[in-house]
């Protein structure tokens, strides 16, 4: 179930990567047949676009893998495509290993294709991802599900973002050593601070194309999202996250209800899945409790509604030393004790703003 707080235009489907197929779909001809394939003439102009609008592109193709890569390179095309699955698996397989790898749910994604048989192969076994057909292609771009409603700088840099997050992953998964000492290798530097209004196209979007690391499944339009900012009734922090390979952009955001000053209660903690395995969520929550602390308030407290894929979120919050203390209509109510500072982890530096009465303030902590 998808709860909904504030609905943002029509949600039923926002495409994130397209996964193409290669031969007489991305470009014209059988490669192994010894053609001369070249793109279909709206094939870069629509890869393009695509791309800055923040959509990325995969392939799943049955084909022999160097030379398809290789003809891709020659065509200027290969930067574009993330984590190509080119074999003789099954196209529904091969989906599947892109959503993995991606970490993207495969509702988000669309397969074309020209052979009526993959598509329905993958229509059977993924149902879940939206199928069109290669000699529509050329239309995707018009159609409501591959147009976000802002396009953000994190949009347009999404493709880059991906690449250093593979390339991380690659250096973790041959690191010998804990979890922690990776990711102190990483020099990560953590920046929260109060949302502006130059903050909120990305932090609605975050709130649309976030639900498995989003704590209510809530979303919240731009202009409901101006109105918590600019009134005293809110605070809405945003996350920034860097290491030695990049930037991860803004990559999470927590709506804190502040009307009572003896009790905060956190009304959306959420996180992109890029993030996932950064620890992100209990420094964001860390940095929190330190606030309402110092500020003299005597609970901080957090809904919590389940969905079918944020079940994360919750053990976030357990982690965190929030413990469960009733409902709240259909939330879930969590809280936390605040009888001490809390320090941050020492495998990233946090660069924190004050909230909003004291937004001029800055603390680095390092660990």
């Amino acid at each position: 179930m998808t709860h909904v707080q504030d609905p943002v235009g029509s949600l039923s489907r926002q495409i994130k990567c397209v996964i193409w197929d290669l031969d007489n779909t991305l470009w014209q001809g059988i490669l192994l047949e010894g053609d001369d394939v070249r793109p279909f003439p709206h094939i870069p102009k629509l890869l393009r676009e695509l791309d800055e609008r923040g959509i990325l592109h995969s392939i799943a193709s049955k084909n022999e893998r160097e030379p398809a890569l290789e003809r891709l390179r020659s065509l200027g095309l290969e930067e574009y495509f993330l984590v190509p699955q080119i074999g003789w698996q099954p196209k529904s397989q091969s989906i599947s290993r892109i959503a993995e790898a991606l970490n993207l749910g495969v509702e988000s994604l669309a397969f074309v294709d020209d052979q009526a048989f993959e598509r329905d192969e993958v229509t059977f076994s993924v149902p879940q991802v939206a199928c069109y057909a290669a000699e529509d292609s050329a239309a995707l771009a018009e159609l409501p599900e591959f147009m976000p409603r802002f396009v953000t700088d994190d949009s347009a840099r999404r493709r880059s973002m991906y690449q250093a997050d593979l390339a991380r992953q690659a250096v973790e998964a041959d690191f010998e050593g804990p979890k922690d000492a990776f990711l102190a290798s990483l020099g990560m530097r953590m920046t929260i601070s109060p949302a502006t209004e130059d903050d909120l196209q990305r932090v609605e979007e975050l709130t649309v194309r976030t639900n498995q690391l989003n704590a209510t499944g809530y979303t919240y339009s731009y202009e409901t999202l101006r109105g918590f900012i600019r009134g005293g009734d809110h605070q809405l922090l945003v996350v920034e996250l860097e290491d030695r390979y990049g930037s991860y952009g803004k990559v999470g955001i927590a709506l804190i209800d502040v009307r009572d000053g003896r009790r905060w209660l956190l009304k959306l903690l959420l996180m992109s899945c890029r993030v996932a395995s950064r620890g992100v969520g209990n420094v964001l929550l860390g940095h929190i409790a330190n606030q309402a602390r110092d500020r003299g308030v005597a609970r901080l407290c957090a809904e919590f509604i389940k969905t079918d894929r944020n079940h994360l979120m919750y053990v976030t919050y357990r982690l965190a030393g929030f413990r469960e203390a009733g409902q709240a209509g259909e939330a879930q109510l969590l809280e936390m004790p605040l009888d001490r500072r809390l320090d941050m982890p020492g495998y990233v530096e946090v660069v924190a703003s004050g909230l909003s009465s004291s937004a001029g303030s800055q603390e680095v902590c390092h660990g």
